[in-house]
């Protein structure tokens, strides 16, 4: 009998290397959106694209995966940037 992942615990730690992940790009798109509205531009894509930062953790892709290399794969580096498993 081997030893496998335990994948309830590999979900939580997949979500919170998300959550270190997305902190820096959240703090820097703060900015961008003071710095838009201050000169009265459009915040409509930094506002998008802080919500799919705050949505990443609860991407149903990371609750349906059911094995370690499904989990990997929920990585979207679309929204938060290379991979940690990469």
């Amino acid at each position: 009998m081997g030893f496998g992942i335990n994948i309830t615990k590999a979900k939580e730690i997949h979500k919170d290397y998300i959550r270190n992940a997305r902190k820096p790009l959240l703090e820097a798109l703060d900015i961008e959106f003071q710095k838009a509205q201050e000169t009265s531009a459009s915040t409509t894509d930094i506002v998008a694209k802080k919500q799919a930062l705050r949505d990443a953790p609860a991407d149903s892709g990371i609750a349906a995966a059911s094995d370690e290399a499904a989990l990997k794969a929920q990585w979207n580096t679309s929204v938060l940037g290379t991979s940690p498993y990469s």
